[in-house]
């Protein structure tokens, strides 16, 4: 094995034949910095540790030990990014046929060289992965940019559909919504809002909010007919009988409950553009609004493993603080990218 200078994009070349080696490293090693091994399994390896550095694998087919196609398609499964290329001898022609119908290498350089057709092929395998590595870098930034919008407008239609619901001039809940969130955590599952045509993902973003907020406003009304004021059992009861009595766990004091850390309490902010939010998520969105109608408000904080809420009084959303959110949830969502 040998390797070269690694700042630059790097050719990793496969053969067992030491005077191949040789000479395929003469006839490159302008183009680029070159790795080499003698076998299929010493090929995987070099694989696996320099995959963020190399451009172009080549790969001799038979060898020791096991054939090149099998390298390259080891490859492709793993770091399709990097340009696959097979040489081999004109008899062994049918597996390098499988190898192009099977999508395992982008080209087939027949043995022996003619040095000028394979620094050519080597120069435009160069270009390609270079080409590669810009595309995706560009459609990585076109996706953060998408996820950091729609996170955005879901917190927006939160607020929103609060301000809307919520008695006039009092709090909106969403402080209390979004910190529980944070307590809970985003999953780190990639949305399906990635892959999804932008006209496409805003009507699905659309119609979800909107049978959201038809859900909270129903359950809404619900509540306030069945508890017009705060008389009888406490604001934490209530929660306790919406999200399922065996699920909270109230203090003696009254003042305060366990949540376990329960993923349907962020539903929607996580889950796909296509999919309904659980009725118990409308529930829980609604007994916000109604509990910072009645003057009070949740402060939720991580305990073990589930979530603490106390209840407290009611804090205005500024402008400022609503930014301060969206930022941090955005971030969250794309370091689990």
């Amino acid at each position: 094995m040998s390797t070269s200078d690694t700042s630059a994009p790097q050719i990793l070349f496969v053969d067992d034949e030491p005077n191949a080696v040789k000479y395929f490293q003469r006839a490159v090693e302008k183009l680029a910095p070159v790795i080499t091994a003698s076998s299929v399994e010493e090929g995987k390896h070099l694989l696996d540790a320099n995959a963020e550095t190399l451009a172009v694998v080549i790969s001799d087919q038979r060898m020791p030990g096991g054939y090149g196609n099998e390298l390259l398609q080891y490859a492709r499964t793993r770091y399709p990014h990097i340009v696959r290329i097979l040489t081999t001898a004109y008899s062994e022609l049918g597996h390098t046929i499988d190898a192009v119908n099977q999508g395992q290498i982008h080209r087939y350089i027949q043995k022996p060289w003619d040095l000028s057709a394979l620094t050519m092929e080597l120069r435009q395998a160069l270009d390609f992965a270079a080409l590669r590595k810009e595309h995706g870098q560009l459609l990585r930034e076109k996706m953060m940019v998408r996820q950091i919008q729609t996170v955005s407008n879901r917190i927006g239609a939160l607020h929103a559909l609060a301000l809307s619901l919520s008695e006039p001039d009092r709090p909106s809940p969403l402080e209390s919504y979004l910190s529980t969130a944070a307590s809970i955590g985003v999953s780190e599952t990639k949305p399906n809002w990635l892959s999804m045509d932008y006209a496409d993902l805003v009507s699905a973003e659309a119609l979800r909010a909107g049978q959201f907020g038809h859900a909270v406003r129903a359950r809404l009304e619900e509540i306030r007919q069945s508890r017009p004021d705060d008389s009888g059992q406490g604001p934490l009861a209530l929660l306790a009988s919406l999200m399922g009595s065996d699920a909270v766990k109230i203090a003696a004091d009254g003042a305060s409950a366990l949540l376990p850390g329960m993923q349907d309490l962020v539903e929607f902010l996580e889950t796909p553009s296509d999919a309904p939010v659980s009725a118990r998520h409308a529930a829980w969105f609604a007994y916000l609004i109604w509990l910072h109608d009645g003057g009070k408000s949740l402060q939720a904080a991580r305990s073990g493993g589930g979530v603490e809420v106390r209840l407290c009084a009611p804090t205005s959303l500024t402008t400022e603080r609503l930014a301060t959110w969206i930022s941090e949830f955005c971030d969250t969502q794309l370091k689990a990218r």
